[in-house]
């Protein structure tokens, strides 16, 4: 029965139309952005796990910047420790040098001086971005830390891994990682403390550096009355210094090759997690391209469907003529 108030056949091409023409501006999207999620209506499920990994992606991005962070430290720490034993080979061997007879010890005694301001000049230059990991002002356990990686638990939480460099993380008498301690009498800086002398059993607290006039510590020093058991004692003092020196600079050593490996650990992860969420989300161009081929030629049938189920109420006029 053909109705002049109702076209059931216009009204069924249409809605088929309607669907054709939402496929195709969804098919025309996801070709435009490159992603077939693009909204959590899309996928609620897949888009709430994608919206967390970039999260999480833009969080390892940050653990790399402080990893890259933390490694130009360590070897500013690591360059400046190699330039301080080089001077210390030279102190000890003016040391040396002074034990033999009829040497001028004063002579001797002005090129320590120029050593020992070379050494400050060392240790105040292995500086980056305000970091001196050769400097202390407070405890010898005042450890540093570098951001290494984050962990999410099951439950969402998140947890910071660090990298940590200090004095657990060198060996020795007394576990010192810094060269020069500007509190605490000197104790926690290897060239400010007395605890080297103590460890060869001299008779006086030596130390190379006396940066706080409150130590107790007697700076290493030369004058024509220094004598022969007293250099003893100095020599052997500066060598147990060069001795945690060497230590410590392994331990940068280490921690410089952790942070290395935990960089490029980094690297790949993200690019993981980047691949993750490209197969969550990310639309397959080659079949949205087909699709949206078929989908236009569909749209054009459909059309043409409309244009002959609208022409249906005419074909009625054709009974009155």
């Amino acid at each position: 029965m053909t109705s002049i108030h109702t076209n059931a056949s216009a009204i069924a091409a249409l809605a088929t139309l309607r669907s054709i023409n939402k496929q195709l501006d969804e098919t025309q999207e996801r070709l435009a952005t490159g992603l077939r999620i693009n909204e959590a209506a899309d996928n609620p499920a897949y888009w709430s796990i994608a919206t967390t990994m970039r999260g999480d992606i833009k969080m390892l991005s940050a653990v790399q910047d402080s990893l890259e962070m933390g490694a130009a430290i360590v070897d500013t720490a690591y360059l400046g420790m190699d330039a301080a034993i080089s001077v210390m080979d030279e102190f000890k061997a003016k040391l040396v040098m002074a034990s033999e007879p009829g040497v001028d010890k004063t002579k001797i005694d002005k090129e320590l001086t120029e050593l020992k301001e070379q050494l400050r000049s060392i240790v105040s230059a292995s500086s980056f971005n305000g970091q001196n990991w050769l400097v202390s002002g407070t405890a010898a356990g005042a450890d540093k830390t570098v951001v290494a990686g984050f962990t999410r638990a099951a439950n969402g939480a998140v947890y910071v891994q660090k990298i940590t460099y200090g004095a657990d993380s060198v060996p020795g008498p007394t576990n010192l990682a810094s060269l020069i301690d500007y509190g605490s009498g000197g104790a926690n800086g290897i060239l400010t403390s007395s605890a080297y002398a103590t460890a060869v059993g001299a008779s006086t607290s030596y130390a190379v550096l006396k940066q706080d006039p409150s130590a107790t510590t007697t700076e290493i020093s030369l004058t024509s009355t220094t004598t022969a058991a007293q250099l003893d004692e100095m020599i052997s003092t500066v060598d147990a210094m060069m001795k945690q020196m060497t230590d410590v600079g392994a331990s940068l050593g280490a921690t410089k090759s952790r942070i290395e490996n935990q960089l490029e650990f980094q690297k790949k992860l993200q690019a993981t997690l980047e691949k993750g969420v490209g197969r969550l989300v990310d639309a397959d161009m080659e079949e949205e391209s087909t699709r949206l081929k078929a989908l236009q030629a569909q749209q054009q049938l459909a059309i043409q469907a409309l244009q002959i189920a609208n022409n249906e109420p005419n074909l009625i006029l054709e009974l009155f003529r």
